[in-house]
């Protein structure tokens, strides 16, 4: 089964700061901030959520179809995508730009200072959703503003149903926009802290917000998440994972989850449960496509933590 996958890709350069980002920071000064962190590790990873959220769901045995623009240094990642199986057919190449950049920095308590160059990803609108593609469902996730525009509507269009997930793009939208989103959306998709601002902006409760579409999930990193449903608040637990090693691309592969579940016609509980073991699995390694195991390793997963299959 496929899922069609609009958002970004891009080159993350991944840092870890053995320290507190707080200690290093004078509230008094925070309006003349001049910080430099001296990193002790640095690794350049292929990411981006298209890409993040194609490779865990291709581990789980799907055919998830990327719609994205990368630049004229795409060629490594090109070749990653191809090793993988992950299908090219929808990255428009623009030769004039280079692939979206993420540089990204962690501290001893996972807080994390971004630093994000869109490049090709600002153009995305140019690569149309495909149409005749037999996908079941898809996912609008963090992309350049037109493209999150127009492939949502595109998504209405064709009548193929698909989660929002506005993740860090949310600061790009006003109130009307994204209630404009979620008329075209089937489920939502935020963290905790999206969650409050996409109430600021929209000036709606968490419940009204909820309303609007058939599920919205809620996920609250290391404590779990929430999916309310047709009037139902389900509780998902945390899996606990093997290792706690790098927290980037987390999302993403919860949001892989989402979709495997989705595709297989699963309850909530379950999605959620499926989502929650892929973020877990996903934690215990370093960058956000670097995690293995196959369709049949993950079932025998999903049984040892919850005790029954997912499918």
């Amino acid at each position: 089964m496929s899922a069609l996958i609009s958002g970004s890709l891009a080159y993350d350069v991944i840092m870890r700061f053995p320290g507190h980002f707080a200690d290093h920071i004078l509230p008094e000064r925070i309006h003349q901030l001049s910080v430099a962190f001296m990193v002790e590790d640095l690794r350049r990873e292929f990411g981006g959520c298209a890409g993040n959220i194609a490779y865990t769901l291709t581990l789980m045995g799907e055919t998830a179809l990327p719609v994205a623009a990368a630049g004229h240094d795409f060629g490594a990642y090109a070749e990653w995508m191809d090793t993988n199986g992950i299908s090219r057919k929808y990255v428009r190449v623009l030769d004039d730009v280079f692939t979206a950049q993420a540089y990204i920095n962690t501290d001893d308590d996972d807080n994390q200072i971004t630093a994000f160059y869109p490049g090709a990803m600002g153009r995305a609108h140019e690569q149309p959703l495909p149409v005749g593609t037999n996908a079941r469902v898809g996912i609008v996730a963090p992309d350049g503003r037109e493209s999150m525009r127009q492939h949502a509507a595109e998504f209405q269009a064709a009548g193929i149903p698909f989660l929002f997930d506005p993740g860090q793009g949310l600061p790009m939208f006003d109130g009307p926009a994204l209630l404009g989103f979620l008329e075209q959306a089937r489920w939502l998709a935020l963290n905790d802290y999206e969650a409050g601002l996409f109430q600021q902006k929209t000036g709606l409760k968490l419940e009204a917000i909820a309303a609007r579409v058939e599920a919205m999930i809620v996920t609250f990193g290391g404590k779990g998440s929430v999916i309310y449903a047709a009037g139902k608040r389900h509780e998902i637990p945390v899996v606990k994972p093997g290792a706690v090693i790098d927290p980037t691309g987390c999302g993403d592969a919860y949001r892989a989850g989402l979709l495997y579940g989705l595709l297989h016609g699963c309850d909530w509980e379950t999605t959620g449960r499926i989502a929650s073991l892929a973020g877990s699995i996903k934690v215990a390694s370093r960058g956000t496509q670097n995690h293995r195991f196959g369709p049949e390793e993950f079932i025998e997963y999903f049984r040892s933590a919850f005790g029954y299959s997912p499918v």
